[in-house]
């Protein structure tokens, strides 16, 4: 069964740093895209950042500078550290497969930035 749980989401104000992690169980992470998508209240789950099975990295240009997508296929983790952060980041973080795929989805972590 695949599962993917995140974590290290928080309170930050504007300007700090967040680090996020995705655990991933089961056999698939070395073989597929992954990506890290979020969702604000009353807007619909964009994707932020992906990253190939082979490291090739993209980003939605809100966030181009800021955050960096990376993985550790050895620990089947993928990881998203924020830089810069905004009031307009704030939102519930989660990671999926690219494409996503819905049955995939866990329970995200809130990233609230606020001063």
């Amino acid at each position: 069964q695949v599962q993917f749980v995140e974590s290290g989401g928080g309170l930050v104000q504007p300007g700090g740093s967040l680090r996020l992690s995705c655990a991933v169980s089961g056999s698939i992470f070395k073989f597929y895209a992954l990506g890290w998508y979020r969702q604000a209240p009353g807007n619909e789950r964009e994707s932020v950042a992906v990253i190939t099975s082979g490291g090739t990295t993209n980003y939605v240009d809100s966030v181009k500078g800021r955050f960096t997508i990376s993985r550790d296929n050895a620990k089947n983790t993928v990881y998203l550290q924020m830089n810069s952060l905004k009031p307009e980041d704030t939102a519930a973080y989660y990671c999926n497969v690219h494409p996503s795929r819905r049955e995939y989805w866990g329970q995200g972590t809130q990233v609230t930035v606020s001063s």
